[in-house]
């Protein structure tokens, strides 16, 4: 098919769906590919998460990683169905709007866009104690990690930074993408190969085992299970692997700026969310066989680095460089995805100052005020990391926990904002089933459409209830990864707020006007 027919193809979907071209469409299906593996990130994810995954399940956590994508690939192939019928910017918003209805695309866009932003301030926070690492080996300096300044002008430099890259043009943000994705490879499969040369420390049955985590007397985080790998350890070492495998449906939010979008997104959410599953247990396995002799007590103390200390400095110093520029293309791609959730919002009038957040920059055809948003906001969350205190609040009936900043406890959000809009738009595709929607894109499920809509969404449901179940902050899941009540509070704040403003400014009105497909 030629480039012209395909290009007259895309706009006339586009125009069916009542929108002209605006954005440039110049990204490609590996770009569109590495925006979503950038954003999925299994560097990211392990390197922030790794700890956490032994020391609540012990080495045979790795299992439950196959589990999560697996399961999380039914998600991928209802998008993908759903991104080839609507190949819109906002991905989500755009499929609940047109599945269900205006209001319901509404909540699912704003639950999902401020999820989005949450993510930006978590990811780019998260690369402060590499960045302090590694000028502190290379330049000699004193930086501290925890330092509250440190945090705010580090972070606040990598936001404003991808900021300036995304409002330059697609093309950029499918670089930076690309970039991403070369250095994940390495980062993965490279540490993989470097710890081998070195010498494993485990056989294979040490993948196998639990090494006692399920009790209190040996778990290296001083959790108690009671005795239960699966139905009490495993139940929380699998939110390690939770909170890495999405991500892939960022693919969706950059479709007006991708060539033969139909076609060309659901390949990439599938393709992204795959090689994302397989990069990650290789370097998980790896981190794994290499663990030392004296076992899991000593890596959850001294964390990833603490495995790569046996490599050459030179090489380690490679690795953190490595890390370093995950941490920034993943920042980069998130805060790319949720400018389009804001722009496609805006233009339809549903979010205040509409008329703004639409503009489309002439020369760059980039939506450079919805970046700018992408700015601000992540920029007001890490204000949220000077409030830290130092022991215990008890608020109403529960305790807010010591030593946790009020930006962890924001951005805890993020993921159970992002599996709750998930679950919503899953369940949407299942309500315009019941209705008797029929699929027409390039990609259609045909007749596993209901099997693997129901399945996806039982699995959102039930992972949504794993990530927000209140719990004692003696417990493995609130200490790291809820903090009791606060995820649950904090994502029906952000829902009642919602609902407050839905009532209120009424911005379905506006929204139902762009719904229907025009002939």
């Amino acid at each position: 098919m030629s480039e012209s027919t395909v290009e007259a193809r895309d706009d006339d979907r586009l125009s069916a769906l009542g929108y002209r071209q605006e954005l440039s469409r110049v990204l490609s299906l590996f770009d569109n590919f590495s925006v979503a593996f950038s954003y999925l990130s299994p560097m990211v994810g392990i390197y922030s998460l790794y700890v956490v995954g032994i020391g609540m399940g012990g080495p045979r956590y790795i299992w439950t990683m196959p589990v999560v994508v697996g399961l999380m690939m039914l998600v991928a192939l209802v998008f993908g169905e759903l991104a080839s019928e609507y190949p819109l910017s906002g991905a989500l918003y755009q499929y609940g709007k047109y599945n269900v209805g205006a209001r319901y695309g509404w909540f699912v866009g704003w639950i999902y866009g401020f999820a989005l932003l949450a993510t930006v301030a978590s990811v780019d926070s998260g690369i402060v104690s590499y960045v302090t690492d590694l000028f502190n080996i290379w330049f000699k300096t004193h930086l501290d990690p925890s330092n509250h300044v440190t945090i705010f002008v580090i972070t606040g430099a990598v936001i404003v930074l991808s900021g300036v890259l995304n409002s330059v043009g697609a093309k950029i943000l499918g670089r930076v993408a690309r970039f991403g994705v070369y250095v994940e490879t390495i980062g993965t499969f490279g540490v993989f190969i470097a710890l081998a040369i070195h010498g494993f420390h485990q056989g294979f049955g040490f993948i196998f085992s639990s090494q006692g985590v399920e009790h209190a007397a040996t778990n290296p985080l001083g959790v108690n299970f009671g005795g239960h790998w699966l139905t009490g350890a495993a139940l929380v070492a699998v939110l390690a692997n939770v909170y890495i495998f999405f991500g892939f449906e960022s693919a969706g939010d950059i479709s007006e700026e991708t060539v033969d979008a139909g076609r060309q997104v659901p390949k990439a959410m599938r393709n992204a969310l795959l090689y994302g599953g397989i990069a990650s247990f290789v370097l998980v396995l790896g981190l794994l066989l290499a663990t030392p002799k004296s076992g899991i007590a000593g890596v959850v103390a001294g964390g990833v680095p603490s495995i790569l200390a046996v490599l050459p400095g030179w090489l380690q110093d490679f690795f953190l460089v490595m890390v370093i520029i995950a941490f920034f293309s993943c920042g980069t791609a998130v805060q790319g995805a949720g400018a389009r959730v804001a722009f496609a919002l805006a233009r339809d009038g549903a979010v205040p100052a509409s008329k703004a957040l639409r503009k489309v920059s002439v020369r760059h055809k980039t939506p450079v005020n919805a970046i700018a948003t992408g700015v601000i906001v992540p920029f007001l969350f890490l204000l949220l990391v000077l409030v830290n205190p130092s022991h215990n609040v008890h608020v109403l009936w529960f305790d807010y926990p010591a030593k946790v900043n009020a930006l962890y406890a924001l951005v805890s959000f993020a993921t159970s904002g992002i599996y709750l809009s998930f679950f919503l738009t899953v369940l949407g595709a299942f309500i315009a089933r019941r209705r008797g929607w029929k699929p027409s894109g390039s990609f259609q499920l045909g007749k596993w459409g209901v099997p693997v809509t129901i399945g996806g969404m039982v699995y959102l449901f039930a992972m949504l209830l794993n990530i927000v179940w209140p719990s004692s902050l003696s417990s493995g899941r609130a200490a790291y990864f809820n903090y009791g009540w606060v995820t649950l509070l904090v994502m029906l704040i952000i829902v009642v707020i919602g609902a407050l403003y839905e009532g209120i400014a009424r911005p379905d009105r506006e929204v139902s006007e762009h719904r229907i497909e025009k002939n």
